[in-house]
C-alpha cells in the first residue's frame, strides 16, 4: 500500500467501540479509471406476513411500460429501480396437509421442504439463499450477514396443524437444522454494529453511556487529517447519519420508558386528552410502529453503507403475525384475522392499507440506498433486494404467484423497471439462482430452481 491509502478493512476505533468505514477513494487505487468498479452488491430479503390484496397488486400492462397499482403506488419515485414479478412460486412451502403458514414462511429462502414437527427435531429442508451468500461472501465481514424484525421468535406448537411455531419465526438458516436467530431491538442492533463490550472497563470510562461516535472521534479527526476534501464530506455525512439514528433511538427508548411507568391516574388524563385510547392495552396494542420498523431500516443502510454486512434479513412480522393496525386511518383490527377477508368489502379494504403500509416502508429503505452515493453509482445500483410475502392471498393461503418485488440492479448486472410475467409457477428458486450468478456464485441449482431469469439480467 502507498503512504497515501487506507486498507478496505480500516476501522474507526476507540475504548470499546469500533466504527466500520464507508468505502473513500483512499481505499482505492488512483491509476485505475474507475477505483469502485469492484464496490461490493449488497443483498437483503424482507418478508411480509399474510400475503397481500390479490386484486390490488399485479400491474395491467406488462413491460417497461406498466402503472402501478394501489398498494404499490408508494413505489413510484422508484419505478425504475424495481421490477414486479409474476407467477413465481415456492413449489416445496405445499403441505400435504393442513398447514396454511408454516411450511411457506419457513422455506421462503430455502425453496425445500421443511420437517412437519412439534418439537426440536426441526427441518427447513436446507440453508437459505442469505446464508449461502454470506458463507460464500460475507466471511470477511464484520458481520457475514444480519437478521433483523420486528416480532420475537415464539416456541411452542400450534395446535391448530400441528406446527412448531418457531417455523413461523424465522426465514434464515444457517443449515437445515439452524436457524438464524433475529434481532427485534433497534438500540441493542445498534450497540452489536458500533459497539464492544470491554471487560474491566472503568465505570466512568463505560463507553455504553457515550455516543459511539464520541468514543471513537479522537480517531476519526487523525484520520480526516489525512484524507482529500471529497473523503472528509463523505466521512462527516457518515457520521453525522450514525448520530441522527442514536439521536432517535434514544427517543424510542424514552417512550418505551414512558410507557411502561403509567399510572391509572395517568391513563385516566390520557383518555381525557385523546378520546381514541380507550385502555392502556388499546393504546399498546394498537402503537404506532412504524419509527421503530424505519429505525431498523435505517441500521441495515448504515451497516450496508460501511460494509459491516453484505447480507440482511428483516421480518415486518412473524408468520400468522396478529400485530394490531389500528395505528392506520381506516384499520380497526390485526393483521392475520384481516387476511380471512372471505371477500368482505371492508376487510379487504383494511388489507390493502395494511400491505400498502409495507410496501411504504420498503420505499423508505431503497430510497435510503438510492441517497447514498457510492462512486458514479449509488448504493441501490449496488444492491439486490427482495420483498416478498409467503402467500398470495391469506384468505386462501394462495401459495402460486407470490406477491415479489425486486430492487437494485447488482452491480450493473440487472435490468430493473419492469413488470414480468415468468409463466405459471415458475419457480422462485429461479430468481435465487439468478442472484447467485449475478454476485459470481455460479452454482448450477438451488432448491428446485431450474433456470435463471433472464429477464433480469444485463
Amino acid at each position: 500500500m502507498k503512504k497515501w491509502q487506507i486498507s478496505r478493512r480500516r476501522m474507526l476505533q476507540g475504548l470499546g467501540a469500533s466504527i466500520a468505514l464507508p468505502f473513500l477513494e483512499a481505499m482505492g487505487n488512483p491509476l485505475l479509471s474507475n477505483p469502485l468498479a469492484k464496490s461490493p452488491v449488497r443483498t437483503a430479503f424482507l418478508f411480509m406476513p399474510n400475503g397481500v390484496h390479490p386484486d390490488m397488486w399485479t400491474p395491467k400492462e406488462y413491460g417497461s411500460n406498466f402503472a402501478l397499482t394501489r398498494q404499490l403506488e408508494p413505489l413510484r419515485k422508484l419505478q425504475k429501480d424495481i421490477s414486479v414479478l409474476g407467477n413465481l412460486m415456492n413449489h416445496n412451502s405445499i403441505f400435504q396437509g393442513a398447514d396454511g403458514h408454516y411450511a411457506k414462511s419457513a422455506s421462503l429462502l430455502t425453496c425445500m421442504p421443511i420437517r412437519q414437527t412439534v418439537g426440536d427435531n426441526i427441518s427447513s429442508g436446507g440453508i437459505s439463499i442469505d446464508q449461502l451468500i454470506a458463507s460464500k461472501l460475507g466471511q470477511n465481514n464484520l458481520f457475514p450477514s444480519l437478521e433483523y424484525g420486528l416480532d420475537k421468535i415464539t416456541t411452542g406448537v400450534d395446535i391448530n396443524v400441528g406446527f412448531t411455531r418457531l417455523y413461523g419465526s424465522v426465514i434464515s438458516w444457517k443449515n437445515d437444522r439452524q436457524p438464524m436467530s433475529k434481532e427485534i431491538d433497534p438500540k441493542l442492533a445498534f450497540d452489536r454494529l458500533f459497539k464492544s463490550f470491554v471487560p474491566g472497563a472503568k465505570k466512568q470510562e463505560d463507553p455504553w453511556k457515550k455516543s459511539v461516535l464520541d468514543v471513537v472521534m479522537e480517531d476519526a479527526k487523525s484520520l480526516q487529517k489525512n484524507l482529500g476534501r471529497a473523503d472528509q464530506d463523505k466521512l462527516s455525512e457518515y457520521m453525522e447519519s450514525i448520530r441522527s439514528v442514536e439521536m432517535r433511538i434514544g427517543n424510542e427508548a424514552k417512550k418505551e420508558k414512558f410507557a411502561k411507568n403509567i399510572t391509572l391516574d395517568i391513563k385516566k388524563e390520557l383518555v381525557r386528552l385523546n378520546k381514541n385510547v380507550e385502555s392502556y392495552q388499546e393504546m399498546y396494542s394498537g402503537v404506532d410502529i412504524t419509527e421503530k420498523t424505519r429505525l431498523m431500516l435505517d441500521i441495515m443502510v448504515l451497516a450496508f453503507w460501511s460494509d459491516a454486512s453484505r447480507v440482511s434479513t428483516f421480518m415486518f412480522g412473524n408468520s400468522v403475525s396478529n400485530r394490531s393496525f389500528s395505528f392506520l386511518d381506516g384499520v380497526k383490527g390485526n393483521h392475520h384475522n384481516i387476511s380471512h377477508h372471505m371477500n368482505k368489502a371492508e376487510l379487504m379494504e383494511e388489507y390493502a392499507k395494511i400491505t400498502t403500509w409495507h410496501v411504504s416502508q420498503y420505499a423508505y429503505f431503497l430510497q435510503k440506498l438510492k441517497n447514498i452515493k457510492e462512486g458514479d453509482r449509488n448504493l441501490l445500483d449496488q444492491s439486490m433486494v427482495i420483498f416478498a410475502s409467503d402467500l398470495r392471498d391469506g384468505n386462501r393461503h394462495a401459495p402460486r404467484d407470490l406477491p415479489v418485488l425486486f430492487a437494485g440492479k447488482g452491480g450493473g448486472k440487472i435490468k430493473q423497471g419492469q413488470n414480468l410475467d415468468f409463466g405459471k409457477e415458475t419457480p422462485l428458486a429461479n430468481l435465487y439462482l439468478t442472484m447467485l450468478h449475478t454476485l459470481g456464485i455460479n452454482m448450477g441449482q438451488f432448491g428446485d430452481s431450474n433456470s435463471t431469469l433472464k429477464a433480469l439480467q444485463i
